[in-house]
């Protein structure tokens, strides 16, 4: 696989993992491509923190999938990212971003139309719906492998500062190089961001890690081995989930659009 492949067939896992641990060589090799990406003045800032403790694994998934059941039972979450949803085909074709609606998980599509009124919310919550994707998010988490927690030096996050820029600049790079080499691997990776969106549920996760004062937790992410038959094929680049070039690059000056067509 070349280069181009591996960024081609760059995904977040949304299914189950295979049960196998992942290798100790593959472990070394992920936080190893991490810590060659680009920092300010080779500060490298980025810190890691491999979990394999099934003990630790399972309290991290009961925390993601109760932090979840709050969000989507109060409404948090459909208000908090309602700007990243589409309502229609013309919508998704013309913006190329953000997530269909009919495209949510199976449980919430007889509710897609009614997702961001009272009314919705108390159906879904009589239904039980938040507490079935909680469920679910449970198991995916619980049945990882593998956690990544990824921390930033505080010496140099500090929010509000160029150098905060930088170290999340860094970070980004670092976690990157994660993502791709997970595709050369046979591996999957995902966010686990609910926690995240809690934070006595963060505050709690972080004490789990024994995380000290001078580092800042910034993510966690659960990878393993992804099934041969689940693994994507090539993604398209002119899929209409990816925005044009025209919609996000300029020749010369922000006010003139890169042609979408070579050479014109």
């Amino acid at each position: 696989m070349d280069f181009l492949d591996v960024v081609r067939n760059r995904r977040t896992t949304n299914g189950h993992f295979l049960p196998d641990p992942v290798s100790e060589e593959h472990q070394r090799l992920l936080v190893t491509v991490a810590g060659t990406a680009p920092s300010h003045f080779n500060s490298q800032p980025w810190r890691f923190v491999l979990v394999e403790e099934r003990e630790v694994i399972e309290r991290v998934a009961d925390i993601s999938a109760s932090s979840m059941a709050r969000m989507l039972s109060n409404g948090t979450f459909f208000e908090r990212y309602k700007p990243y949803f589409r309502f229609s085909e013309e919508e998704m074709e013309r913006r190329r971003d953000g997530m269909l609606i009919d495209q949510l998980p199976a449980v919430l599509r007889p509710f897609t139309r009614s997702v961001f009124t009272g009314a919705g919310q108390a159906m879904m919550n009589r239904l039980r719906v938040p507490r079935t994707l909680a469920e679910q998010n449970r198991q995916l988490v619980a049945g990882s492998p593998l956690l990544l927690a990824v921390l930033l030096d505080k010496e140099e996050y500090r929010p509000g500062e160029l150098s905060g820029f930088y170290s999340v600049f860094g970070m980004g790079a670092a976690v990157e190089n994660i993502w791709l080499t997970t595709v050369q691997l046979g591996m999957g990776i995902q966010f686990v961001s609910f926690p995240m969106e809690v934070p006595e549920a963060w505050a709690e996760i972080q004490q789990m890690l024994a995380v000290p004062e001078d580092l800042e937790l910034m993510a966690v992410y659960r990878l393993g081995y992804v099934p041969e038959e689940a693994r994507r094929p090539r993604i398209d680049w002119s899929s209409r989930q990816r925005k044009r070039l025209s919609q996000y690059v300029y020749r010369g000056t922000c006010r003139t659009p890169l042609s979408d067509e070579p050479g014109a």
